[in-house]
């Protein structure tokens, strides 16, 4: 962990109709990225999908900047409102969306892995509950590689597709690791402390990153 300000995350966590997935994929792999990555102050993209099938909104992009101030700058206020056109059509066949943007208060561990597990997190049930204790202990689990604490800024989390509210302000924790077995048993044992339901862990695989660093 560093003393210094916190990095910052934006999460889109979301389903797609299924009749224009692939144009959907191919918007994310081939512009919606990059495009991101550009702007002054993104570190890095990642596109994950969920393990289970089962899962109501099986996709999700994590893209991780310097702070929290990038979401305030021109630059990311002139591309948040002057979508693309392909980024407009693909707006309006997102399903389900959950657009976050937060501190990463906590992070431990190093690198990033191939699997994510994530929970959403209720701001009463961190109350009390040493959290950085709890991911570090996570991070010292076989296959674990990274623990983290992102908790959400309303006012910077507007969302982009019709008809969805924004988050409540809410944390979101994520356990990385080598195997999704690993990512899923940690990310587990800390809902369990925090007291949320096991099955309010969804597990993703990585399916690729875009970054400077």
């Amino acid at each position: 962990m560093s003393s210094s300000a916190p990095r910052a995350r934006l999460c889109i966590w979301t389903a797609v109709d299924p009749a224009h997935e692939a144009d959907f994929n191919r918007w994310y792999d081939r512009e919606h990225m990059q495009e991101r990555v550009a702007l002054p102050g993104f570190q890095s993209a990642r596109r994950f999908k969920a393990v289970d099938p089962r899962c109501p909104r099986p996709y999700l992009a994590l893209y991780d900047t310097d702070g929290i101030e990038v979401f305030n700058s021109d630059a990311y206020r002139t591309a948040f409102q002057h979508q693309t056109p392909w980024s407009l059509a693909n707006f309006g066949r997102m399903r389900g969306t959950q657009r976050r943007v937060g501190t990463l208060d906590v992070e431990i561990g190093d690198g990033e892995g191939g699997a994510l597990a994530l929970v959403v997190v209720p701001p009463e049930a961190l109350a009390g509950v040493d959290v950085a204790g709890r991911l570090a202990a996570a991070a010292q689990q076989d296959d674990v590689v990274r623990c983290t604490l992102m908790r959400t800024d309303v006012t910077l989390s507007a969302p982009v597709t019709a008809g969805a509210a924004a988050p409540p302000a809410d944390a979101l924790l994520s356990v990385e690791a080598t195997s999704a077995e690993g990512a899923a048993q940690a990310a587990r044992a800390l809902a369990e402390a925090v007291g949320i339901a096991v099955e309010a862990v969804h597990v993703f695989r990585l399916m690729w990153r875009h970054g400077r660093r």
